[in-house]
């Protein structure tokens, strides 16, 4: 047939399919039972913001990955009303204009929130790395104060986060940390003090985990050119302070403590940032934060310009996939919308990122392709309806159930392949004999997998076939399959 639309996704776009969307979910629960075991509460945005509220206020990198929005016929706009529309980068610059919006009226501060939702970034998209133009973020921010125990709790939940995702702190994820109080005094210690060479600085900086060393001294200096031939500006700086600069940010020692001493030796005496950090790293110790799983960077600067404080990024270690998630104090962004300057601290994970990395480490929580946890089949010669009242039964119990309704009605073995490629828990069918007496056959699909794994020998297969199989009398019914389903609170009841 001619004139069909291609079915295609737009570069940098994605579907995701069922068994990720779970895997997906999985990781979003794990996350969520964190950040809500630390008093942080649900809050969404529109997807939509006006172009005003955007620009600036990420920066000129931001400024230019923002997808503006046109519409086809211009509606007449009510007093007031933006005309112009941009899809949001990120779920910080949101929450500020929600704190300006709706404090102190709605909102009173200080206001743990988290957020998960789709943004969106014209940039060149990565596939591999987890990199996409609309990419899922999932943030917690603490508005209205600013102090650093306030940072040291957001460091904290984002540990206990990758924790609850079973990853080991030091081989499995590293948090670096960092105070752009320290980058800047340094900065102005060497003579940099105008506010555009500093932001520039800080941009390369941010891209130290990116580029060769070469690369990123050579950007610090003259510039450079990049893979495709295009021209990058240097920051201009002359050698010997590019040497200085490099050797203040590979300061690392064996302790968060002993880094920030070697630091504060190279900084002018007094300097306010030391003390902050100092105090940070005193709450981190006394939040249980481990040395593994946090370290002090001077290196890491965090490319968005709305940074004012404590900076930090997440990586899994050998994932191949970059930052999984970061962020920061930026106690200037709500100011943009309010003349009521308001303090706010975050963190962002990147699940895409996230899930790209754990793919790529063999880390997964299960195989499972469905929601149920028990299928009902339909047997040969049996009423269809019958099946249907077991499911039905089920499902009032408060279990999971699907019922089969393909088009291998009938065919019990095409059905167990079905139930064991989706991962069901248990098979529930009532054949002719089963009715007639009163019974129904429940198979563990787990256990009869488990028991067929490590056997060669045909015959000794198809003998297999049955294990994990059992009949019960039909009032027994919800109970046997509870016990395979949730043999825990099963017991506990």
């Amino acid at each position: 047939m001619t004139g069909l639309v291609p079915p295609q996704n737009l570069r940098g776009f994605r579907d995701l399919l069922p068994e990720e969307m779970l895997l997906r979910g999985e990781v979003v629960a794990r996350i969520t039972r964190v950040y809500e075991s630390f008093g942080f509460v649900p809050l969404d945005t529109p997807v939509l913001e006006s172009l005003p509220t955007l620009l600036g206020s990420g920066g000129e990198e931001a400024d230019k990955q923002i997808f503006v929005v046109r519409e086809a016929a211009k509606p007449a706009a009510a007093e007031g009303e933006a005309t112009e529309f941009g899809m949001r980068f990120d779920l910080t610059v949101p929450f500020a204009r929600i704190i300006a919006q709706y404090h102190p009226q709605q909102i009173k501060l200080p206001f743990r929130r988290y957020h998960i939702g789709p943004v969106f970034r014209a940039d060149d998209p990565q596939p591999e790395q987890g990199r996409f133009r609309q990419f899922t973020q999932f943030d917690a921010d603490i508005a209205g104060t600013s102090t650093v125990a306030a940072d040291a709790e957001i460091v904290a939940l984002a540990t206990a986060a990758f924790e609850a995702l079973e990853l080991t702190a030091g081989t499995g994820y590293v948090i670096r940390v960092n105070n752009r109080k320290l980058v800047d005094a340094f900065l102005n210690s060497i003579g940099l003090e105008d506010p555009e060479v500093t932001r520039h600085v800080l941009r390369v900086l941010d891209k130290s985990d990116k580029i060769t060393a070469e690369a990123l001294r050579a950007e610090l200096g003259e510039g450079r050119y990049d893979v495709s031939g295009d021209r990058i500006r240097g920051v201009g700086l002359a050698p010997e302070l590019i040497d200085r600069l490099l050797a203040f940010v590979a300061v690392q020692q064996d302790t968060r403590a002993k880094t920030l001493d070697e630091l504060a030796s190279l900084l002018p005496d007094d300097e306010p940032g030391v003390a902050e950090v100092r105090e940070f790293l005193a709450h981190l110790e006394a939040l249980g934060v481990s040395e593994a799983s946090v370290k002090l960077d001077p290196g890491l600067a965090r490319g968005l310009a709305y940074y004012t404080g404590t900076v930090y990024e997440a990586t899994l270690v050998g994932a191949g996939v970059g930052s999984i998630g970061g962020g920061g104090r930026y106690d200037g962004l709500v100011s943009r919308f309010s003349d009521d300057p308001v303090a706010a601290v975050g963190v962002s994970i990147g699940i895409d990122r996230l899930l790209a990395g754990l793919a790529n480490l063999g880390v997964s929580y299960g195989t499972r392709k469905t929601t149920a946890d028990a299928v009902v089949l339909v047997m040969p010669k049996v009423d269809p309806a019958e099946a249907t009242r077991i499911a039905a039964e089920l499902r009032a119990a408060g279990i999971a159930t699907e019922l089969y309704v393909g088009e291998s009605v009938g065919k019990v073995g095409k059905q167990l392949a079905y139930a064991n490629a989706q991962g069901f828990a248990v098979a529930v069918m009532a054949g002719g004999k089963e009715i007639e007496a009163g019974t129904v056959t429940i198979k563990d699909l787990q256990a009869g997998s488990e028991s067929r794994a490590q056997i060669a020998d045909n015959s000794e297969y198809r003998a297999a076939k049955s294990a994990g199989q059992l009949t019960v009398a039909r009032s027994e019914l919800v109970s046997t399959v509870q016990q395979i389903v949730s043999p825990t609170q099963e017991n506990d009841a």
